[in-house]
């Protein structure tokens, strides 16, 4: 299967502190693309458009990247009405129930 981009968000359990904003500034992988962080009050989230073969892929590198980030949680990965669109989804589910 060939690598298409894949649309996402992931939202952060806290905003980012002065610290880790100061590091991510110099961390290239969050800079090669495919990962924009996104900050209000109290909210902070990084849109993602990740090439992959499938969206499992393309989440599990861009959770991948946090390796670098330290004391930076994901409290969950969404795909809103335009990343269910972008990535021609009816539903969001991304992981089969399990039986």
């Amino acid at each position: 299967m060939p690598d298409r981009p894949w649309h996402f968000n992931l939202v952060l359990d806290a905003p980012l502190t002065p610290e880790q904003s100061d590091l991510l500034d110099g961390l290239d992988r969050f800079h090669e693309g495919g990962m924009g962080l996104a900050e209000r009050p109290g909210y902070s989230r990084f849109i993602c458009v990740v090439r992959a073969a499938t969206l499992t892929e393309a989440i599990a590198d861009a959770l991948g990247r946090f390796d670098e980030l330290p004391g930076v949680l994901v409290r969950s990965v969404e795909l809103n009405a335009i990343a269910l669109d972008e990535n021609g989804m009816a539903t969001p589910a991304v992981v089969p129930v399990p039986q």
